[in-house]
């Protein structure tokens, strides 16, 4: 069975840095793509970070591009999201996904089809 475990959630004060990480398992499952997205309420979900399999490439909006980095280990099936300067409005639920099939790094919800439960990062002013 495949799963997405998230982790690192909680409070921070607006200026802070969060460090998320997300864990996969599944014996015969390789990861491939992975992504960072979140939902506040009253919200659609976003696109926060991506990246490619290997790791060379990233995607990250303007909203977020210069303050957040992702990176992930293989080995270990694990992917970080580091935010740093955090702002109240990144206050959401942070979720963890991967693709099946798809290599590179998008922003697109669509091109993953597992996901993790979500974990809650809430940033005080």
């Amino acid at each position: 069975q495949v799963q997405l475990v998230e982790s690192g959630g909680g409070v921070v004060q607006a200026g802070d840095s969060l460090r998320l990480p997300c864990a996969a398992s599944g014996r015969s499952f390789t990861p491939l793509a992975m992504a960072w997205f979140r939902q506040a309420p009253g919200s659609e979900r976003e696109s926060v970070a991506a990246i490619s399999f290997m790791g060379a490439n990233t995607y990250f909006p303007d909203s977020v591009k210069g303050r957040f980095t992702i990176s992930r280990d293989n080995d270990k099936k694990t992917m970080v999201l580091q935010m740093n300067s955090a702002k109240p409005v990144a206050t959401a639920i942070y979720y963890c996904a991967t693709a099946r099939t798809t290599i590179s790094a998008r922003g697109d919800s669509r091109s993953y089809d597992i996901w993790g439960q979500g974990i809650q990062v809430t940033v005080s002013s």
